[in-house]
């Protein structure tokens, strides 16, 4: 499913052409085994389903699983808001707010600018509801195409 307000120019990508990138490009990314719910034009979220291969001791989502999780939402907002399949992390900050409830974990990412850079922000929240459980912040690189 595609997103897009009269206002918001469509994405760049669609859902299935995202998930086509990933098993081309980025087959790591099937470790998550994240679900791609929707791609705008700047934003993107998924949803981690509840996997006992995603808790660490004491039934909580592991960290690296929501660090995983984040980047993945917001390369899908990258390349929603600039088509640039190559666009690398530079840097992603994870602010862990409190402990992940049973259940799966929504992404809701979003750019806050594109230029030679992307700068976004994605909260994590429980799918059944709640406040935020994690909150991102993270810079791209937009190398140049050939």
């Amino acid at each position: 499913m595609t997103t897009s307000s009269p206002t918001a120019p469509d994405p760049a990508i669609t859902v299935e052409g995202f998930q086509a990138l990933l098993l081309s490009h980025h087959p790591f990314a099937a470790v998550l085994g994240a679900d791609i719910m929707e791609i705008g034009h700047g934003t993107a979220t998924l949803r981690l389903p509840e996997r006992d291969t995603h808790q660490r001791l004491g039934g909580m989502i592991a960290g690296p699983m929501l660090m995983g999780l984040a980047d993945l939402a917001l390369y899908a907002a990258v390349v929603g808001a600039t088509g640039n399949a190559d666009a690398v992390t530079a840097s992603l900050t994870m602010n862990f707010l409190r402990k992940t409830p049973p259940g799966g974990v929504l992404a809701h990412a979003r750019i806050l600018k594109t230029g030679r850079l992307a700068a976004g922000e994605v909260l994590l929240t429980p799918a059944s509801g709640g406040d935020p459980v994690a909150q991102a912040i993270s810079t791209w690189a937009l190398p140049a195409r050939g």
